[in-house]
């Protein structure tokens, strides 16, 4: 098993390696940002739900919710994470499938709830449509969606200590196979459960009619209305939302702590003993708990919490994922040029973001029905609203392709600030640290090949050899100056007069 605070110096540490300290501490300091805005969701959207099944007060659930986290974070640490986690998906599944069960069951079937969600056009698999500012389409979907989730599964601390901690690159390979896997799975159910709870409302929506105030608590309202006479399965859910949320923030927590501990308190006092790092990480973990419960106040002016969400994923994890592109795949790449381009693709990426929560783009959704709703008033008509500016069909670009967004811009501006500021020579590249992308992705190439997509940067061989130290003098000496005890060619006496001419130097 790999000990934990080896987990964040096999990361970060990387971007220290590649480039520099301070793009390091860049990087560091994205993964803050990212943790910090959603854990904030992550702790609101349960506290949604339960204020909805239970009626509790919305704020003192969010602090329930976050103390609770926060402490068995801080008491517990990795095995602590690790073991709930565990836990929590069972419940978090068990939840899933008794909502789809019991759900299609009222309606008439899984037959009939499919029919139904067609004819509403709720069901579009194949929206070919290249628009990016149609919220979602196949593209956004599937080019979009893998910048943003290879931006969550590929540098992300919280997920990449997981991968570490189970000791070889066999077994990190097989878990996140298997985190694909859940994930796909998860998605499925929660979309099939939307699709469930359409048809089970579909003549008449709660929230336009009035009966939650929120569309986050449409789900929790569904479950009470299934289940109301069945004591003890309205909690089910609760706690399988509870589940999946703590699950999240107790992960994120760690992570946030491992990474101060290791980037910015060993760096202040390098002879820290284990006691007292141990102690501080526990300050760490509890310090920011209290950041991310502060933080639901601005979750909560976000709107819907998957879109806001994946939208932090991509306005944040995008840079992340393009600083890590750059070092690895792009030898050219100086770390004038990484700094530089990260930080625009961030400012960009917020320009953007914190615009379409001011001027929130048209999704144009399928109408929904309230004709079947009882003491239902329709509103009356208001006054039309005005025009937003010109500048905002910019803020229109779908949350789906925030991520690639992102991405693009760190990588074409810092190559081009490193080409401006003096590119680095692939032929000076370590090895170690750089992989093409032929490599990467095209494993059935020849190894010619992919030693040509290299860009002149050493292959494993050329770089063996340059790491190699070069023999000393008394190790010259001792050779047989005809032929070496293994056969290869030996050290000729011109190699043992310049080792006289270096030690005389």
């Amino acid at each position: 098993m790999v000990p934990f605070r080896k987990i964040v110096l096999r990361h970060f540490e990387y971007l220290e390696r590649r480039f520099n300290k301070f793009v390091r501490y860049i990087g560091t300091f994205l993964f803050f940002l990212q943790m910090i805005l959603y854990l904030g969701i992550v702790i609101y959207a349960p506290a949604l739900a339960l204020n909805a099944v239970t009626g509790l007060s919305l704020w003192g659930s969010v602090l329930a919710i976050g103390i609770v986290c926060t402490f068995y974070t801080t008491i517990g640490g990795m095995k602590a994470v690790l073991w709930t986690d565990v836990f929590q998906v069972a419940v978090m599944f068990a939840g899933f499938f008794a909502v789809i069960i019991k759900g299609s069951m009222e309606v008439g079937g899984i037959q009939k709830v499919w029919q139904i969600a067609e004819e509403g056009g709720r069901i579009e698999f194949w929206d070919f449509r290249v628009n990016p500012t149609i919220r979602h389409t196949f593209w956004s979907i599937v080019i979009g969606g893998t910048f943003t989730w290879t931006s969550t599964y590929g540098v992300n601390q919280s997920q990449v200590q997981r991968y570490l901690s189970v000791g070889t690159q066999k077994r990190a390979n097989w878990a996140l196979g298997m985190a694909i896997f859940g994930m796909v799975l998860v998605a499925t159910s929660a979309c099939l459960a939307g699709v469930v709870m359409y048809a089970y409302y579909s003549t008449c929506d709660p929230y336009t009619a009035g009966y939650v105030s929120q569309t986050d608590q449409l789900m929790p309202y569904f479950v009470l209305d299934l289940f109301n006479d069945y004591p003890g399965l309205p909690g089910l859910f609760t706690s399988s939302v509870f589940s999946a949320a703590l699950s999240t923030v107790s992960s994120g927590l760690n992570a946030l702590a491992a990474i101060t501990g290791e980037d910015i308190l060993k760096s202040i006092k390098p002879d820290i003993s284990e006691a007292r790092y141990a102690l501080a990480t526990k300050c760490f973990a509890c310090f920011y708990g209290a950041v991310c419960i502060l933080m639901t106040v601005v979750a909560s002016q976000l709107g819907g919490v998957l879109q806001a969400a994946l939208s932090i994923f991509g306005i944040v994890g995008g840079p992340l994922l393009g600083l890590f592109s750059l070092g690895i795949f792009f030898p050219c790449a100086n770390s004038k040029g990484a700094a530089a381009g990260t930080l625009l693709a961030l400012a960009l990426a917020f320009w953007v973001g914190v615009g379409a929560q001011i001027y929130p783009p048209d999704s144009n959704p399928p109408p929904l029905d309230v004709s079947q709703c009882v003491n239902y008033t329709y509103p009356t008509q208001g006054p039309p609203e005005e025009d937003p500016p010109k500048i905002a069909k910019f803020y229109a670009l779908s949350y789906s392709w925030y991520s690639l967004y992102a991405w693009l811009i760190t990588i074409v501006f810092g190559l081009l600030i490193s080409f401006a500021t003096g590119h680095q020579n692939p032929k000076d590249a370590d090895r170690t640290v750089q992989r093409s992308v032929g490599e990467a992705f095209c494993c059935c190439l020849s190894r010619e090949t992919t030693d040509a997509c290299l860009c002149g940067v050493p292959t494993e061989v050329e770089q063996a050899d340059k790491l190699k130290e070069p023999p000393t003098y008394d190790e010259i000496k001792s050779y047989d100056y005809e032929k070496k005890s293994n056969g290869d060619v030996a050290y000729s006496n011109e190699a043992v007069n310049t080792a006289d001419e270096v030690t005389v130097l």
